[in-house]
């Protein structure tokens, strides 16, 4: 590995901060930096105003879903399950259906009936 690499190698993060604020001083001058430090910030700022605005307006639309398909249609699973009959018997008893006794083709048919109702 050549020298110059291997001193790379070992420049700290905030070693690294200095160099590209020097490189920003020689690139804009020290005129134009505060007017780009100020356009960086506006961008970020919209940015994260857009992001949370989209998650409210998508946290939103899934609570309308919710209220319109009716809570009782929202099947409930609470965590990770070990098998496709556990699924199944998970979305069934919070639908209000009986598992006893059914096999997964008919537990599939019920959920389906009782989901599209």
């Amino acid at each position: 590995m050549p020298l110059s690499s291997a001193v790379l190698m070992n420049i700290a993060g905030s070693e690294w901060a200095i160099i590209i604020l020097l490189a920003l001083i020689l690139i804009f001058g020290t005129k134009r930096l505060p007017q780009f430090s100020r356009t960086i910030g506006r961008a970020v700022g919209e940015y994260e105003k857009t992001r949370a605005r989209f998650r409210q307006e998508m946290e939103e639309a899934a609570e309308q879903a919710k209220r319109e398909a009716g809570i009782s249609k929202v099947p409930r699973i609470t965590g990770p399950v070990e098998s496709e009959r556990q699924k199944l018997e998970m979305i069934a008893t919070s639908l209000g259906i009986d598992c006893a006794g059914k096999s997964d083709d008919e537990l599939r048919s019920l959920i389906s009936r009782k989901m599209s109702a």
